[in-house]
């Protein structure tokens, strides 16, 4: 016969008394038997025949034995009895000593033997419960379910069950309709195992199996009588357990479900809030209508600062923590077996990074006009006020010349004076001509102030074409004057050559003066050391000139002298006036001195633009000094970054924790930014708009820095969605740095990447077998839009998919098929009993209506439900 044990049995020479078991394994005998409508009265004798024992074997195994022999020999039983034998072992049970003779005989031990090894194939080997055998599973199962009941504790199956506390506690767990637990008494055992016997047979239909006088009295009961009755429990709530279970694994997918719906209807409203902000601000920066004074485009250039200070900094953190919920929650649903998410229209995270560019284009863009309306308005405000200091002088210089050339004196004058008013008129002509630059100056500056759109052009359009038209008329005026002069007589032929030269060169000489006074009192504009050099080398040449200027006054100077030396001389009365010039000696002394007094100013003045343009200069290479410390320390930490992204140094919270610090070390370095932007403003107020000591302008800073917020948090966030996988995949740290380190080893350009040639040589190291469709499979999954790089991340997911098992569409639909006690469909009430409120009504509200015709009406399609948990169909 067959050798051997059964896992958790006793041999035949160790079995106990037997008295206490035929009670037992009889009612259990016939709670099956009476399936097939017979029963047993006596265990001994009712076997010996094969036939009732067969007929047990195919009602707890649902299989068909082979036919029995219809003879009453002796050898016809032991015929019957094998075959009953023969099935139990090809169910793989090891029987010990037992033989068909021994069972035909009437044998009580080897009879028990074996009903005990069937009892324990049939009804508790399938016991088990975190892979434990079949006794010490049924045990946890017991321990499990009455660990909250006061005055139970389940250690064994003999003492453990003496007071029926523990039989009450299972039943009351499971049927708290059947039993008042709380009036149930320690002291009372007999009461409360009659309790218990009696509650299982009229509603549990569990026959009563056990004595409660023989339990209570005996110091140890029997294991195997109280095992058996347990057992019985164990398989009569199997369906409430396995019911259990599915609501548990139903109400976890959906817990997921319901999180995931949130994460995304948030990103859904700040992308939204967003896009709205950048759709409203970019009209705002598009906006070029300039201002016509100053002050109101340096307030626009003061509400940019604020805009860049105060407006936009909220607004990157929310762009990139909309990057990193995005990519939390791609993480969630890759570890739920969700399919993506899909944002509205327009709400991509690249229709976000796209609208971003957008704005930073057109905020460039309305910087650097901003800039240039400036340096337009300080030009025209320099080139109004120097066309209007020109504008003076000439008209100053132009007054009563109308009418001094239309006078007709010279219709009265004697020979002498018709001769003076002609060699005056010759002077007027060539003071005439000298003025003509002036003239050109101012008409070249009205010219430039309409090129550059200046507010008040009509004015100095009006002013310029008033000169002008003044102008032609003067020169109207001259010309019909000498016509008039050389039709009065000849020439005369006396003239006092003395005062001609004087008139002659005391005119040119007067005019330069004019232009030198104009020239020292002239505006001026510089953006540089270099440029107020120069003119300040400008002036050192024109007081260079200065001792031959002074000659020329003493030559001129020296003609009068003559003049008076003559007429003392031979007695001549001189009227004072020279007839041919307005201008006196004294006139020429004073704008002599009037120029003498100018230099000097104009040397302070010099030296005062001096002192302001190396303030500027201080202040570019104090900005300077700054941007090249930062503008590397930005790089630096950048690349620290990229390198830290690939290091395996640590657990992930440890790394988490150094990235954490990394952050607030960058944050803390904040304050150098803040000072950097005060310089920049006060450059700005200064109107410097370069700075040839540094490659870095604001700009780049802000960019940087920007940049730097973005990838150091994007870098906190890979980390917590590795740990999110790691913890959601039930992957162990040692695993995540062996992907690690076997990612670091193929990322050859080390820039977080593989291509297809490495990855694929990653896995071969990790030992799989690739051809080229499983390979190109593969890829599709690691790289769905077609990049042709690896990226860390995806190589985790795909990894962790390969190693951690994850719920699928397919459980789910199981689970609810035990909810709905294999229907194809669920009702509306199983969903309420089985499930939490919340969970029921999320299902209630999602699930389509049932269309078999096998269904009652409300009947709700929970295979559908399952589908579209998972992506694969719609809810």
């Amino acid at each position: 016969r067959c050798n051997g044990t059964l896992p958790g049995t006793l041999g035949l020479s160790e079995w106990p008394g037997e008295s206490n078991l035929l009670q037992t394994f009889t009612a259990w005998c016939n709670s099956h038997l009476r399936k097939a409508g017979t029963q047993i009265e006596n265990i001994e004798d009712d076997f010996r025949n094969g036939l009732k024992l067969m007929l047990l074997l195919e009602v707890i195994s649902g299989e068909r034995l082979p036919k029995p022999d219809k003879g009453k020999m002796r050898f016809h039983k032991i015929a019957n009895v094998n075959k009953a034998l023969d099935f139990i072992c090809s169910k793989g049970v090891k029987l010990v000593s037992i033989g068909a003779e021994e069972i035909v005989d009437g044998n009580t031990k080897m009879t028990l033997g074996m009903i005990w090894t069937i009892i324990l194939r049939f009804a508790i080997q399938d016991i088990s419960v975190e892979e434990t055998s079949a006794k010490e599973g049924l045990l946890l199962w017991c321990q499990r379910k009455t660990a909250p009941y006061r005055n139970v504790n389940v250690q064994n199956f003999h003492i453990s069950w003496k007071d029926g506390l523990a039989l009450c506690a299972l039943i009351h767990r499971h049927r708290p309709d059947l039993i008042d637990y709380s009036k149930l008494r320690k002291d009372d055992p007999i009461g409360n195992l009659n309790t218990a016997f009696e509650v299982a047979e009229k509603y549990l239909d569990i026959p009563k199996m056990l004595d409660a006088e023989d339990i209570v009295n005996t110091p140890k009961p029997d294991e195997k009588a109280i095992m058996t009755y347990v057992s019985c429990f164990y398989h009569a709530f199997a369906g409430a357990e396995q019911a259990e279970t599915a609501a548990n694994r139903i109400c976890k997918v959906l817990a997921v479900n319901q999180e995931n719906e949130k994460l995304m209807e948030e990103y859904e409203k700040l992308a939204s809030e967003l896009l709205e902000w950048i759709r409203k601000t970019i009209p705002w920066l598009e906006n070029r209508m300039a201002e016509q004074q100053m002050k109101a485009m340096q307030q626009k250039l003061e509400d940019f600062r604020d805009y860049r200070r105060i407006h936009k900094p909220p607004r990157v953190q929310e762009k990139c923590q909309l990057e990193i919920n995005f990519n939390t929650l791609q993480t969630k649903l890759r570890l739920s077996n969700r399919p993506a998410f899909m944002p509205s229209e327009g709400k991509m995270v690249s229709d976000i990074a796209n609208a971003w560019k957008g704005l930073e284009q057109v905020e460039k863009g309305y910087e650097e006009w901003l800039l240039t309306e400036i340096r337009r308005l300080e030009r025209l405000d320099h080139l109004a006020e120097k066309f209007k200091q020109k504008c003076s002088l000439h008209q100053s210089w132009t007054s009563g010349k109308e009418e001094l050339l239309s006078m007709k004196d010279y219709e009265s004058a004697s020979l002498m004076e018709i001769r003076a008013l002609m060699r005056k008129h010759e002077a007027f002509e060539s003071d005439l001509a000298a003025h003509q630059d002036r003239v050109e100056q101012i008409a070249a500056i009205a010219q430039e102030l309409n090129e550059l759109d200046y507010h008040d052009a009509s004015s100095v359009n009006a002013r310029c074409q008033g000169i002008c038209d003044q102008w032609d008329n003067l020169g109207t005026l001259t010309q019909k004057r000498r016509d008039s002069l050389e039709r009065v007589e000849k020439l005369w032929e006396t003239i006092d050559q003395l005062y001609l030269e004087f008139a002659k060169r005391a005119a040119p000489f007067n005019n330069w003066m004019d232009g030198a006074m104009e020239d020292l009192q002239d505006m001026f504009i510089v953006h540089s050391t270099e440029e107020i050099h120069s003119l300040i080398t400008a002036h050192d040449q024109f007081k260079a000139t200065l001792p031959e200027a002074d000659k020329e006054r003493m030559a001129t100077m020296g003609i009068q002298s003559e003049i008076v030396k003559i007429a003392q001389t031979y007695g001549i009365k001189l009227s004072g006036v020279n007839p041919y010039t307005n201008l006196s000696p004294q006139d020429i002394t004073n704008k002599w001195e009037a120029v003498k007094h100018l230099v000097p100013l104009r040397d302070q003045m010099l030296q005062e633009e001096v002192a302001r343009q190396q303030a500027n200069e201080r202040l570019r290479r104090q900005f300077a000094a700054q941007a090249n410390i930062i503008g590397p320390w930005i790089q630096t930490k950048m690349e620290e970054i990229g390198h830290v992204s690939v290091d395996i140094a640590g657990s992930l919270e440890e790394q988490m924790n150094n990235l954490k610090q990394y952050e607030q070390n960058i944050i803390n370095y904040k304050c150098n930014i803040d000072k950097l932007e005060g310089d920049h403003q006060l450059s700005q107020e200064s109107l410097i708009f370069d700075n040839k000591h540094t490659n870095y302008t604001m700009e780049h800073i802000r960019v940087g820095w920007e940049q730097l917020l973005t990838t150091i948090a994007r870098t906190i966030n890979e980390v917590e969605n590795q740990i999110l996988t790691r913890d959601a995949k039930g992957i162990s740290q040692e695993q995540l740095n062996e992907f690690r380190a076997s990612f670091n080893h193929f990322d050859r350009k080390r820039n977080g990447m593989m291509d297809p040639d490495d990855f694929r040589a990653c896995l071969i190291s990790m030992g799989y077998d690739l051809g080229e469709v499983e390979f190109a499979r593969i890829m599709t999954l690691v790289d769905s839009n077609n990049t042709g790089v690896v990226t860390f991340q995806a190589f985790i997911d795909f990894m962790t998919r390969e190693t951690a098992e994850t719920d699928t569409a397919d459980q789910v639909m199981a689970s609810f098929k035990i909810l709905a006690s294999d229907k194809a469909y669920i009702t509306v009430d199983e969903l309420r009993r089985e499930l939490p409120a919340e969970q029921a009504e999320y299902c209630i509200s999602r699930m389509t209506r049932y269309i078999g015709a096998d269904g009652p009406a409300g009947a709700l399609d929970y295979i559908s439900f399952s589908s579209a948990l998972y992506g694969e169909s719609d809810l």
